[in-house]
């Protein structure tokens, strides 16, 4: 008797899990359907974005003169010279800027700084940074590089801003990197004599770097397509030479916005046109920073 009963309880907690197990799996196929839909939905919206921006621009694209020339007053005349070149220049001050910056400061913190109230503190208001408006930061490049500093609203100003706002994203991200490298390949390392910085530097951060350049694109075309702090610091719309480190400057996205504002029908065409500079921009930097990321788990 006692037997039989056991054999029924058991058998009865057998159905009951089996059930539990059936139900959390409805569940989780529900859910995966439901993110199917948004991520479908999302790319639908992209691709019909993506179709129209080269249904209105492509013509302009093409057009003699459109990618060499300097602005003009015409719709239909001149070019976005200027604004690519300085695209370009601020693309790589920041790489520049921000990547050693934000990788010592991950390194700093993640193996070197000491676990107390202060450190804490410091994460905290990283991880904040991450998420404050751009505009912000305009602000204080505005007051801290024009003002402070003395160097006006030149192109130096932009990517020093453009750097602020990129450097939380790469720290962050460079910090998660370094953490998922295992601690048996530091202790490898030390087991063998070798010091702590050349630990990090031969080991650690060449195991990180995938990571670590997930951050970059992230952080680089924010701050490639932002326009908001570039306003405040001091970007123009229209030059007629090729702007220098100490010099005024332009950008895509400021010639994207002022292109917009312009009332004449011909100016949106010219946006579409800027806009799809800008996305091939943003790809090449992603494409290179992508090929680069898989080198190095390549290498692994």
């Amino acid at each position: 008797m006692a037997s039989s009963s056991y054999q029924n309880e058991s058998q009865g907690a057998n159905n009951r899990f089996s059930q539990n197990v059936e139900k959390r799996e409805k569940i989780g196929k529900i859910f995966e359907l439901l993110f199917l839909i948004g991520l479908s939905i999302g790319l639908v919206v992209l691709a019909l974005l993506v179709f129209d921006v080269f249904k209105d621009g492509f013509d302009r694209l093409i057009a003699p003169g459109f990618l060499n020339e300097t602005p003009s007053r015409f719709s239909d005349k001149g070019g976005i010279r200027p604004a690519i070149f300085g695209s370009i220049l601020l693309g790589i001050l920041v790489m520049l800027i921000s990547v050693p910056i934000g990788v010592g400061a991950a390194v700093y913190l993640e193996e070197y700084a000491p676990k107390n109230w202060w450190t804490t503190l410091i994460e905290i208001n990283i991880s904040n940074l991450a998420g404050v408006p751009s505009i912000v930061y305009g602000l204080l490049g505005l007051g801290v590089f024009n003002y402070l500093l003395g160097f006006g609203p030149a192109l130096l100003s932009g990517a020093l801003t453009l750097s602020l706002l990129s450097l939380p994203v790469i720290i962050v991200t460079a910090r998660e990197a370094i953490r998922a490298v295992p601690n048996s390949i530091r202790e490898a390392s030390y087991g063998i004599g070798v010091t702590k910085w050349r630990t990090i530097w031969h080991h650690v951060i060449p195991y990180a770097v995938p990571g670590i350049l997930t951050g970059v694109i992230l952080s680089v075309s924010r701050a490639i397509g932002d326009a908001a702090s570039l306003i405040v610091v001091g970007a123009v719309s229209f030059l007629t030479f090729d702007p220098g480190l100490f010099q005024r400057f332009m950008a895509l996205p400021i010639q994207i916005y002022t292109y917009i504002t312009r009332p004449e029908p011909g100016f949106a065409n010219a946006a579409a046109a800027t806009i799809i500079v800008l996305l091939a921009l943003i790809m090449i930097l992603n494409g290179a920073a992508i090929y680069i990321r898989q080198r190095f788990v390549s290498m692994r």
